[in-house]
């Protein structure tokens, strides 16, 4: 619900912050003084249109800032639009979310959800799951037809049978998927199986095994290098060794080996000298071990130039096949399993097809039987709903008006078999909705976003959220104008209905009824007042009874004891219907607001 908004600069309002409750929540004050700037203030929050004329005269910006608690069903309505956006990451979704729109005196503006700027099309989205605002602004959901078959389902209950059909309709677009990827073009097929087959005998011939092109290339290396190799090798035998030394050189080996000759005396005459024997008698062995090593190694190397040249053509291949294939032998490897796969895919089409286009049948009478069965459901719903709000409209003293749930369907060749027909369908089913009204006795139903404006449209809508309160996710309902063109009398109806949708929603009206004032949970008076020459909205909470009777008297245009009197009745028989007393149960009825 909207906890708080604070409002900068925006038109005649110069600050302002307000704190609205759970429940009812009435605003009212003399034409002119501000109540429907507060509500364009809210339509801005929501993504309307911002204008440079919003921004009060000598400020360089406009500033609207608003905090909604988010209850669990506004979290999970949320979730999805949050996570798609970055919004938040896997974890839980904020208990709350704060909207800023900012608009400069150049007429651009700014919009931020929780410190991160959006666009105005994602502020618009999380607006309209957040706030239905009925007034001079579009965020009316009910007169989008678009919303109308879910509230119809949410209405009927048949939300789940409508995820298992879109789970069957998922099923049947993945087959005719494939099916029109087999049969898109036998020419490409045969051209894209030949390749297939061309590059799975090249791989195969190659006889590839992982890792074999690094022992290849070592092996290269040796032998293009065999000369230094050799020379090298040759320089340290003859240091270890000796070999083709001169008379005298004293090798590397046999100098290790004399050392610890000498040793093993020196230890003889003091054992203290042991480890150091033990130690050179190591060495001499290792130093002997490295000698036959570096022998072995320099006799494994030889100058064979038929070798290197199958090293470099072999290496050519691998290098051809990963460029093409991958930028490795295991990537090679696995492209040539899965050609593998696919050409016996193509080879196998036909009865693949065959196969698909059974199931496609199948799926097609399985889809049109659900379809048909949700679409009997929708019909019951309608009925139910139809009659609901036809009855709400004669308590708002719209007795003639007729409205209606228009369920159609729609031909199309390539649809799901229901009867002798074939019907268009998507992952909803077989039906297009749309919302059907006539005001007037001898008008003919009309899309219910066509029909009415100003007060009879709030009247319309009041109707519908009052049957569909259950239906209707969004947390806040805003009603601006809904008083237009009705009397005290209804006016009083008009207050039972919005208290009693409260139930499921926050509700926010501007009015000018006292009538319908008197059911407020929490009342606000917006006052103009004109200070240094400057004229300055301010917005006051009544909370004491006295202070709401004064200004239901007001409202009622006297000020004298009669009618302060009229606005104590008001707000009585106000208290007496919230808390369910029959106004026929005198002897029981709720005290008189106390007032000061």
């Amino acid at each position: 619900m909207l906890e708080e908004i604070r409002i900068q600069n925006f038109a005649i309002i110069d600050a302002l912050e307000l704190t609205f409750a759970p429940g009812l929540n009435v605003i009212t004050g003399e034409t002119g003084a501000g109540k429907s700037i507060i509500i364009d203030a809210v339509d801005l929050l929501l993504g309307g249109k911002a204008d440079a004329a919003f921004v009060r005269a000598g400020a360089e910006k406009a500033l609207i800032e608003g905090v909604f608690s988010l209850d669990e069903r506004a979290r999970a309505a949320l979730l999805p639009i949050l996570r798609r956006t970055d919004l938040i990451d896997d974890g839980a979704p904020p208990d709350a979310l704060t909207l800023t729109r900012e608009v400069r005196a150049n007429g651009r503006s700014t919009a931020r959800i929780n410190g991160t700027t959006v666009n105005l099309e994602l502020l618009s989205e999380i607006g309209g799951a957040l706030v239905d605002l009925h007034g001079q602004s579009e965020h009316l959901s009910l007169m989008k037809p678009s919303s109308h078959l879910d509230l119809l389902d949410r209405f009927g209950g048949l939300m789940e049978m409508r995820m298992a059909l879109g789970a069957v309709v998922n099923k049947l677009n993945d087959a005719r998927a494939e099916i029109a990827r087999l049969t898109s073009d036998d020419a490409a097929r045969a051209r894209r199986a030949e390749m297939l087959r061309y590059a799975v005998e090249e791989i195969d011939a190659a006889a590839l095994v992982p890792g074999q092109d690094a022992a290849l290339r070592a092996e290269r290396d040796r032998l293009s290098n065999s000369e230094q190799i050799a020379e090298l090798t040759a320089t340290i035998l003859l240091i270890l060794r000796g070999d083709d030394a001169a008379d005298g050189f004293v090798s590397a080996v046999d100098g290790l080996a004399q050392a610890a000759a000498l040793l093993r005396k020196l230890a003889g005459i003091d054992p203290s000298l042991k480890d150091d024997y033990d130690l050179a008698e190591s060495i001499a062995a290792q130093a002997d071990e490295l000698a036959a090593s570096i022998r072995r190694y320099a006799d494994s190397v030889e100058f064979n130039p038929e070798r290197l040249n199958e090293l470099e053509e072999r290496l050519e291949l691998i290098s051809a096949l990963k460029k093409r294939f991958g930028g490795s032998i295991e990537a090679v490897l696995q492209y040539a399993d899965d050609a593998r796969a696919e050409l016996n895919h193509l080879e196998n089409s036909e009865e693949r097809l065959e196969k698909l286009r059974a199931e496609e049948t199948k799926l097609l009478r399985y889809i049109g039987e659900m379809g048909s069965r949700i679409s009997a459901l929708r019909r019951e719903a309608a009925a139910r709903l139809s009659a609901g709000v036809v009855a709400e409209l004669a308590d708002l003293r719209m007795a003639s008006a007729r409205f209606e749930v228009e369920i159609a369907h729609v031909d199309d060749p390539d649809g799901c078999f229901v009867g002798d027909r074939r019907l268009a369908f998507d992952h909803t089913g077989i039906d297009r909705v749309e919302f059907m009204m006539s005001a007037n006795p001898g008008v003919p139903l009309r899309p219910l976003a066509k029909v009415a404006s100003g007060g009879e449209a709030a009247r319309i809508m009041l109707a519908l959220k009052r049957v569909l309160a259950s239906a209707d996710h969004t947390p806040t309902l805003i009603f601006d104008e809904i008083d237009t063109g009705i009397g005290g009398r209804v006016g009083a109806v008009v207050g039972e209905k919005l208290w009693q949708l409260t139930r499921e929603h926050q509700v926010l009206v501007v009015t000018h009824l006292a009538q319908l004032a008197g059911y407020a949970d929490r009342h606000y008076r917006v006052e103009k007042r004109i200070e240094d020459q400057v004229t300055r909205t301010r917005i006051l909470t009544l909370d004491s009874d006295a202070a709401r009777a004064e200004e239901l008297a007001a409202m009622l245009g006297t000020t004298n004891d009669t009618g302060y009197q009229s606005a104590v009745d008001l707000l009585t028989a106000a208290a007496r219907y919230k808390q369910g007393i029959s106004a026929s149960a005198a002897d029981d009825l709720p005290a008189q607001p106390t007032l000061l």
